[in-house]
């Protein structure tokens, strides 16, 4: 056998396999995505601390900074994400991430939270976000009903974005010396970090979220072709969780801190941004068909789990509260809705 036959059969040949051995080609994406939860949890907890201290130098009271930045931060992952699905014109990934982090947020993250530690509902601006938070529910539900995610459409989540935070302003306001969520808020959030050093947590927090939201996308589709499935079911699966992780650790901390007003409070301000705020974004960017699926099924899930969590946390007779069934039928319930979406698939 000649030199030359001997080491192309050596290169092409090993054992019973290739050699070099051919790179899985799952790997690339599986990795640029788990970079990207990574990038999109720690430049979240950046990005917020930049905020709500450059907000509290600036003399905004400490309640507004907890129901407004804090809810904003909380949300800035799938803000991006949405934002970068919709303008490479995957909408439907976008709308996925949405009500999928609005789902997850409920059943996995508070489900969770409440099986490590039941929790306990104490303030009254929870109490009255609750409603809002069925309205913003339902008002969310009725624009795309015709079948399309427009520009119109965009535009009048906005404006209820506008609304609620005027209102959440006044509500923070009215209630910065009597609720008891102002003193948890008070002992979480940044004190005396200098005017620069917040600017610059805050743009580090904000580019690093940039980076991480351009990983996730690119990984999150490749992923969805390689696999076959559509970009909806990896909007709704893998990218709703892993835009969901900076709530889910902000919860259970608080949880464990006994600051139970704020576990439950940062999902309420979630779910108001992600469906005023980061459902906006595909209808202004790149307005397409809203998926008649999610009409059928993916609304109908968030809506039942967000009346369980008015029905539970409320307090109609008393203190509300989550306590750890409560939690184990939230956990429960999502995973019974994977299913469904691996059905689907």
């Amino acid at each position: 056998m000649s030199r030359w036959s001997t080491t192309g059969t050596l290169g092409i040949m090993a054992g019973s396999g290739l050699w070099p051995p051919v790179p899985d080609p799952m790997l690339l994406p599986t990795l640029a995505v788990l970079a990207g939860f990574a990038a999109l949890t720690w430049g979240a907890d950046r990005f917020v601390l930049g905020a709500a201290a450059t907000a509290r130098n600036l003399g905004v009271p400490t309640l507004v900074i907890g129901l407004t930045v804090v809810g904003f931060g909380t949300s800035a992952p799938e803000i991006l994400v949405s934002a970068t699905a919709a303008w490479q014109g995957n909408t439907s990934l976008a709308i996925g991430n949405a009500l999928g982090s609005n789902i997850t947020n409920i059943a996995l993250v508070l489900g969770a939270t409440a099986v490590i530690m039941p929790l306990r509902v104490h303030s009254d601006v929870l109490r009255r976000e609750f409603p809002v938070l069925m309205a913003i529910t339902f008002f969310s539900l009725v624009l795309p009903s015709d079948g399309r995610l427009g520009r119109l459409d965009g535009v009048l989540l906005l404006a209820g974005l506008v609304v609620m935070l005027y209102w959440m302003v006044n509500l923070g306001l009215r209630a910065r010396r009597s609720d008891p969520i102002r003193s948890e808020y008070a002992a979480e959030l940044p004190v005396a970090i200098p005017p620069k050093i917040a600017l610059f947590w805050l743009l580090v927090g904000l580019l690093v979220l940039l980076a991480g939201s351009r990983l996730l996308v690119w990984g999150a589709i490749e992923i969805a072709l390689l696999l076959g499935v559509s970009d909806l079911i990896i909007g709704l699966t893998i990218v709703a969780i892993g835009t969901s992780l900076p709530e889910l650790a902000a919860s259970v901390i608080s949880a464990l801190r006994h600051e139970h007003d704020i576990a439950i409070g940062n999902i309420i301000g979630s779910n108001m941004y992600n469906l005023l705020a980061v459902l906006a974004l595909p209808g202004l960017i790149h307005p397409d068909i809203f998926p008649p699926e999610v009409l059928m099924r993916d609304f109908p899930v968030m809506i039942v789990l967000t009346l369980g969590l008015f029905a539970v946390a409320y307090g109609f007779r008393g203190e509300g509260q989550i306590n750890r069934y409560e939690g184990g039928a939230l956990l429960t319930a999502f995973a019974g809705y994977q299913l469904l979406l691996f059905h689907s698939a």
